[in-house]
């Protein structure tokens, strides 16, 4: 059904976000809850899913100047970890996904609470909170627009790495691609999740098989978890080490979906997910990738691919193109929730929302929504032509979007949790150290 939402309210304090009924997963029966968990695993983690596809490539190659020595290799994977460990695990998934306001998550939802916990209090303190959800919806938009179109243009121009006579329709075949995945957002994301869980269930098993075979090959990579090997790094390295970081946090792009697509199917599922499935197979696959660096360095601008014998080479390109047309979803859906707290917020004018599902409120279609999307999508993918060129801008967006959750998480933190000031700002200052790179 299509419903108009109410006319907005004249300020953050004095609204809340519909309310996510069971979207949570507390009550919802076994089920039901492993649905919810299976869509998960289907709109929500793509988009982190399908870093291994280059990230652990672009540190060596994407101008850092690091050789791939052992100990270079061993340096990066200690960062790596701790990056997914910090950022993803501690800062959104124990942290700021507390922070939901009525089971919706995202940047309007934390400028929400930051607002109620000045009790109408500090004028000057609300319109900066204002402002960084401002700039916030803006940067998570960037990031909706710029992901399919880089992650689909990423998996496309692999297949025509494997045959070269494809590169002609490059372009065309992710034009269709994308169109088609806006089309089937009418259907909601509950079926959307029935359709893509599976293939991310396989994706993510996948991951954790074949970097687990690579570890057995040397298991003397698994040293990289302490840390000193990247404080070691960062020592050797200096001001340097910026340049790998800058491709480092490609492996927590995504962290800000998930974060707002909690609205659709609730903390629980997707902490289950995330914790239970999967960061083991992407932390695996990323230390299986980097024992095959150290055994042969020349296979570093290839590494993800060499992970399989050549026989399953399209095998697995065939899977990593569905897993990455999959990855758009999970900011596309993000959208939806946000754009529904930015209406009711008054930042927005109103709009038509559906309903896509009878037992979990969150769980929305915007018509007007999607269709600006895709049209910006499209011109993105006819305007720059390949992945590489939209690279830069896909890095700012993420990260600067994960600079305003770290900022108002810190202010909901103090305002409504009641923490110190030096421990909110020395916590969330230390969990955005990678966003800054």
């Amino acid at each position: 059904m299509a419903t108009a939402e109410p006319h907005p309210p004249a300020s953050p304090a004095s609204s809340a976000a519909s309310p996510a009924h069971g979207s949570n997963g507390h009550h919802a029966p076994g089920g039901a809850a492993a649905g919810l968990v299976m869509g998960a695993l289907g709109v929500v983690f793509g988009d982190i899913g399908t870093s291994p596809l280059y990230a652990l490539r672009e540190t060596f190659t994407h101008g850092s100047g690091m050789s791939a020595t052992p100990e270079h290799v061993l340096g990066v994977l200690s960062v790596l970890f701790w990056a997914v460990t910090l950022t993803v695990t501690i800062k959104y998934v124990v942290l700021i996904m507390r922070a939901d306001n009525k089971g919706e998550g995202g940047v309007l939802a934390l400028a929400t609470l930051a607002t109620r916990g000045l009790n109408g209090k500090a004028r000057s303190t609300r319109r900066v909170i204002t402002v960084l959800a401002v700039i916030g919806l803006a940067l998570f938009y960037g990031d909706a627009i710029i992901t399919p179109a880089v992650s689909v243009m990423g998996a496309v121009e692999g297949l025509s790495a494997a045959a070269p006579a494809f590169t002609p329709f490059v372009v065309p075949l992710s034009l269709v691609i994308l169109v088609g995945l806006f089309f089937l957002q009418a259907r909601g994301t509950a079926d959307v999740g029935r359709l893509f869980g599976p293939v991310m269930l396989v994706w993510f098993v996948v991951l954790g098989v074949l970097g687990a075979w690579q570890i057995a090959k040397n298991p003397a990579v698994l040293l990289a978890i302490n840390p000193v090997y990247g404080i070691e790094l960062i020592a050797e390295r200096g001001l340097g080490i910026f340049w790998a970081f800058g491709a480092i946090v490609l492996a927590v792009t995504g962290a800000e979906a998930l974060y707002a697509d909690m609205g659709h199917f609730g903390r629980k599922p997707i902490r289950i997910a995330w914790l239970g499935l999967v960061m083991p197979g992407l932390l695996l696959n990323y230390f299986g990738q980097g024992a095959m660096i150290i055994d042969d360095p020349e296979v570093v601008h290839k590494v993800f691919f060499a992970l399989v014998p050549q026989d399953y080479i399209l095998v697995l390109v065939a899977l990593s193109t569905m897993a990455a047309v999959i990855a758009s979803q999970a900011v596309i859906t993000g959208v939806f929730s946000l754009t529904r707290q930015a209406i009711q917020l008054g930042y927005l004018p109103r709009m038509d929302i559906r309903h896509t599902s009878e037992t979990a409120i969150g769980q929305i279609y915007i018509s007007r929504v999607n269709w600006i999307l895709m049209g910006g999508v499209v011109a993105l993918v006819i305007g720059f032509g390949s992945s590489s060129a939209l690279a830069g801008a896909y890095g700012l967006a993420v990260t600067g979007a994960m600079l305003v959750d770290a900022a108002l998480a810190t202010m909901v933190a103090i305002l409504v949790w009641r923490w110190k000031w030096p421990v909110a700002v020395g916590v969330f200052g230390f969990l955005a150290i990678p966003d800054l790179a």
